[in-house]
């Protein structure tokens, strides 16, 4: 113990004037070690040695007192005195929306849960970016615009209490379940089931993803209300930000969004949503720059890690690439991809690295994925050391036709719109477990996969093997694929090369070809 407590206190010496955040302190210079591309450090919050609790403004965590101007005022006191820790304390503390701001750690103590109200009309309107898309959202429990130097930190837990927004699809339960909720009141139409009447009308209006369209007044946007679900976290422009320690659980759509932002941490922070949980990404990082995602846990009802920049026209015109970001050291439960880029990507992808990273029963082990119209380079993707385990489909995906479009008769020009992947390296790979293919490269032929290099790589007990279609200098060394069928399945390809081998051309016609 004595060793312990000596130990603490020289990190905690080495941390400040940084208040609760030694971990943070321990983890940033090992993960810039061997990286395959300039980076500089990300930059870390600090704040003053001040602090207020907020049972100071009139919290009760009781679970049935609404805390939210006590929550923001005592934000706000710290704010206005330079800066300092929010201390939420144990107890269960009801709230509508947080708004953080700049130079303010909010501070979870053990055994903090905070549980956000599930009244629609406590989360105002507000335009935003949601799948890519400028649109109008419900602003998320957890927001942040234009901050800088803000944390959220401690051991508490966030409720997003998502399951009161969420549509649910029949297919997603049991018969038990989904008779519990058609009686639990809601709106039934077809095979899915909404919360409410102005969530089913916010679904009939949308025609892009989640993003509805034709609702032209306040009164209708009012009504729709329901179906404008938030993201729990969705922090924008900010600056020098830090999550860690904290779990964030039952979103409404999204989990953790960060948007635009500059110099980010998340450390040792878990993630929780229903495997059933419509749009229930664990975290979206989307265009943002210098970032870290280490010592991480997700369990998501969609993609767990993805990055993201933006969609079709409206990501393109943002032109802000998701760069410079390092991915270490986490685990994913569920999800539908482990780690994912896409498919909302057209401000560009660029100098991520991926590694020590374990995937338990994801959709997908790595996916890629986009589509025609989206535009956008993705590039300069390294992912080493991954593990993973009872994968549904594929190990590796490259999916160029996501949705499964498409889209044109013959072979369309390049334009603007026209989605690139390229340079990407991955090695030490090791799956046990692929219910589909082992790899399925999917190009587009207008712009085929380009310069893929996959080494040192294990599937075992999959259904098939490696597929190749539209694809460029992809390149396969010691790689082992233990399936029954076809090992490799190549058309359309060239500089094909496997262990040293270089095929220069296969056409339409394919060809089946051997791995060692």
């Amino acid at each position: 113990m004595k060793r312990f407590i000596k130990k603490m206190a020289a990190v905690a010496a080495l941390a400040l004037p940084l208040v609760g955040l030694p971990a943070t302190a321990q983890i940033c210079k090992s993960v810039y070690e061997n990286l395959p591309f300039e980076m500089q450090e990300v930059k870390q919050p600090s704040f003053p040695d001040y602090s207020v609790n907020i049972k100071d403004f009139g919290a009760k965590g009781d679970g049935i007192s609404l805390n939210t101007e006590a929550i923001n005022n005592a934000i706000r006191e710290v704010n206005q005195k330079g800066g300092g820790k929010v201390v939420i304390p144990a107890g269960v503390w009801l709230t509508g929306p947080i708004v953080l701001l700049s130079n303010v750690n909010l501070y979870t103590e053990p055994n903090a849960l905070v549980v956000f109200s599930d009244d629609y009309k406590m989360y105002p309107i507000i335009k935003n970016s949601f799948e890519g898309l400028n649109t109008r959202r419900c602003q998320a429990p957890i927001y942040a615009y234009g901050a800088e130097n803000i944390a959220i930190t401690g051991s508490g837990t966030f409720d997003g209490s998502g399951d009161s927004w969420r549509p649910v699809k029949k297919s997603k339960m049991t018969a038990a379940q989904w008779d519990k909720l058609v009686k639990s009141g809601g709106v039934v139409d077809g095979n899915i089931w909404y919360p409410t009447s102005g969530s089913l009308k916010g679904a009939k209006a949308t025609t892009d993803f989640n993003n509805p369209t034709g609702i032209e007044t306040e009164e209708a946007w009012d009504e729709i209300r329901p179906w404008l679900r938030p993201v729990l976290l969705n922090i924008v422009k900010s600056k020098r930000v830090l999550l860690e320690g904290v779990t964030f659980k039952n979103s409404p759509a999204w989990c953790l969004h960060p948007l635009s932002c500059e110099d980010i941490t998340l450390n040792n922070v878990k993630v929780f949503n229903p495997w059933y949980s419509q749009n229930g990404d664990a975290l979206d990082l989307e265009s943002c720059k210098n970032a870290l995602v280490v010592n991480c846990l997700f369990d998501a009802g969609d993609d767990a890690i993805c990055v993201k920049s933006g969609k079709d026209e409206d990501g393109r015109r943002r032109g802000e690439p998701c760069q410079n970001v390092v991915v270490k050291n986490n685990t994913v439960l569920h999800g539908h991809g482990g780690f994912v880029v896409g498919s909302e990507m057209s401000g560009g992808v660029k100098n991520i690295y991926v590694s020590d990273c374990t995937f338990l029963g994801t959709d997908v082990g790595l996916r890629f994925k986009s589509t025609r119209g989206r535009g956008g380079v993705v590039e300069n993707i390294y992912i080493n050391n991954i593990n993973m385990i009872d994968i549904p489909n594929e190990a590796l995906l490259f999916d160029l036709f996501y949705g499964g479009k498409k889209g044109v008769e013959g072979i369309p020009p390049v334009t603007e719109e026209t989605p690139a992947f390229r340079n990407i390296y991955i090695s030490n790979v090791t799956c046990k477990g692929a219910g589909k293919k082992a790899m399925f490269f999917n190009g587009l032929p207008e712009m085929p996969i380009e310069n893929v290099a996959v080494k040192d790589v294990i599937v075992s007990e999959a259904t098939e093997g490696i597929v190749i279609n539209q694809a460029k200098g992809v390149s396969f060394e010691n790689v082992r694929i233990e399936t029954k069928g076809e090992v490799l399945n190549v058309k359309n390809a060239k500089n094909l090369k496997v262990n040293g081998t270089l095929y220069k051309e296969i056409g339409e016609e394919g060809k089946n070809l051997p791995l060692e």
